[in-house]
Parts: C-alpha cells; sequence; structure tokens
C-alpha cells in the first residue's frame, strides 16, 4: 500500500507528530465522511521510514507553497494555475486533491508555523540533501511563475534556504538554474535558449566542454527520479522530476549543438 494509504489507516493507529502532523490532520477534516472502502488497516497501522517522508514531504509542500504564494499580501491566478499543474501532475485521487488544497489553504492562514514546520522538515529529511533541494526547487517555482519575485517572497525563500542549509550564494545559483528552466521550457529565441541552457546547468558559457560534462552529470543524478523515490519523494511527483529530467537534457544537447557548429 501506498504512503498515503498508510497515512490515511494511520488515523486509527499513527501520529504524525508535531505541527506537520497537525496541518496533516487539519487537512484530512472529513476525509472518512464517505467510509473506509478500499483500505485496510491491518496494512495500514504504521509508516516505514521512506513512507513517512513521503507523507511529510507532501505535507511540507503544499503548506509552504500556499504560505509563499500568500507572502505578497495576495494570491495569483498563476500561483492557483502552478498549484492545479502539480496537482494535475502527481493525478492525484480526489481525495488527495482536497487535501493537497486544504494544506495549500493552511499555509496561507496569518498564524503559520513557518519556523517550527521546517524545523521538522528539516529533522525528517536528514542528509537527503537531493530531495531538500526538489522541495526548495518547487516552492521556488511557485515564487518564479508570475514572472517576478516580490521582496517579500524573496526574503521569506531565503530564510526557507537557510533553515534548510543554504548559504546565499547557494540559494541565487539556484534561483538562477530555476529562471533558466522557466526560460528553457518557452518559445525563445535560440540566443535565450542557450543562455538560459547554460543557467538551467548552473555553469556559464566561458565553460570547458569538461565542465559542462560534468554539470550536466550531476545535475541528472540530482534529479534521478528512482534516487529521489527511495529517499522520500512521493511517487506522485515523479513526471515533475521527469519534466526537470527532459529539460536538462535538452539543455545539454543545444549546447553540445552550438559547440559543434
Amino acid at each position: 500500500m501506498s504512503w498515503w494509504g498508510k497515512v490515511v489507516g494511520g488515523t486509527f493507529g499513527f501520529m504524525m507528530g508535531g505541527p506537520l502532523g497537525a496541518l496533516l490532520g487539519a487537512a484530512l477534516g472529513n476525509y472518512f465522511d464517505g467510509g473506509l472502502d478500499g483500505i485496510s488497516l491491518d496494512e495500514s497501522l504504521g509508516l516505514g521510514e521512506t513512507e513517512r517522508v513521503q507523507s511529510i514531504f507532501f505535507t511540507t509542500t503544499f503548506t509552504i507553497m500556499g504560505h509563499i504564494a500568500k507572502s505578497d499580501g495576495r494570491v495569483t491566478i498563476d500561483e492557483i494555475d502552478l498549484t492545479e499543474k502539480i496537482i494535475r501532475q502527481m493525478q492525484l485521487n480526489p481525495q488527495q486533491r482536497n487535501v493537497a488544497i486544504n494544506l495549500f489553504n493552511e499555509g496561507k492562514k496569518k498564524n503559520f508555523p513557518l519556523q517550527d514546520v521546517l524545523a521538522q522538515f528539516k529533522r525528517e529529511t536528514f542528509r537527503r540533501r537531493n530531495l531538500v533541494q526538489m522541495f526548495l526547487e518547487i516552492i521556488v517555482s511557485t515564487a518564479l511563475v508570475d514572472s517576478r519575485l516580490d521582496p517579500k517572497e524573496q526574503n521569506i525563500l531565503e530564510i526557507i534556504a537557510s533553515e534548510l542549509g543554504y548559504d546565499k550564494r547557494q540559494f541565487t545559483s539556484l534561483l538562477s538554474r530555476l529562471s533558466g528552466q522557466d526560460l528553457f521550457s518557452e518559445k525563445e529565441s535560440v540566443s535565450t535558449r542557450l543562455k538560459a541552457a547554460y543557467d538551467l546547468l548552473g555553469i556559464t558559457e566561458n565553460s570547458s566542454d569538461a565542465e559542462v560534462k560534468r554539470a550536466y552529470r550531476k545535475q541528472m543524478s540530482q534529479h534521478h527520479p528512482d534516487k529521489l523515490v527511495a529517499k522520500g519523494l512521493p511517487e506522485e511527483m515523479i513526471d515533475i522530476v521527469n519534466q526537470k529530467t527532459q529539460n536538462i537534457k535538452a539543455a545539454y544537447e543545444l549546447i553540445k549543438s552550438i559547440r559543434a557548429k
């Protein structure tokens, strides 16, 4: 049974605890009003380590997406559309979709315990660096979706990154790469796409061929779907990772093709 089934069954035998447990409990709400069809309680009396991290990743991601979206005072249509896009990519069932939206709304609340949530997330994802980076990439994309970064949004993102062990330089590099990904995904001119390709790989036009290849391999390793799921990424987010790896491959191929001329 998936992490989701065990989380729901865990209402009877498992408590996540901490602020994330409280947020997930609030988001589950009246889930059981529709009955317990399809849920085996014998299989749901607790989570393994990976499943626990998957449920925590899901809870943290959607609540902080909501918190980031609300940080500049209003939630834009673009931010709502991005959330819906992620939900569609995850192919969530109706119950999961409702919980994801409820978590997003919990994150929008004025008294959202950001520091406590980050502290628990950090404890639970200890030594899962690539998983933490994936989380940061998703929430930074939320802030960048309307093609601007409000000062309040950037301040919160910097706080989040710092709490999770990223210094200023690393965070700036991450912002640059994600901006490159957004541009690279659009129908831009070759020159714009080429610059975006270098940004996406975290290198410059002056990088040697060996450095380009090394950066490409590093990015592919960091975004390897199987490795991320093993570290605690919910299986439903594989399509999000696959899209990122496709962009990384396309960026690498573009750079190689231009340099071969």
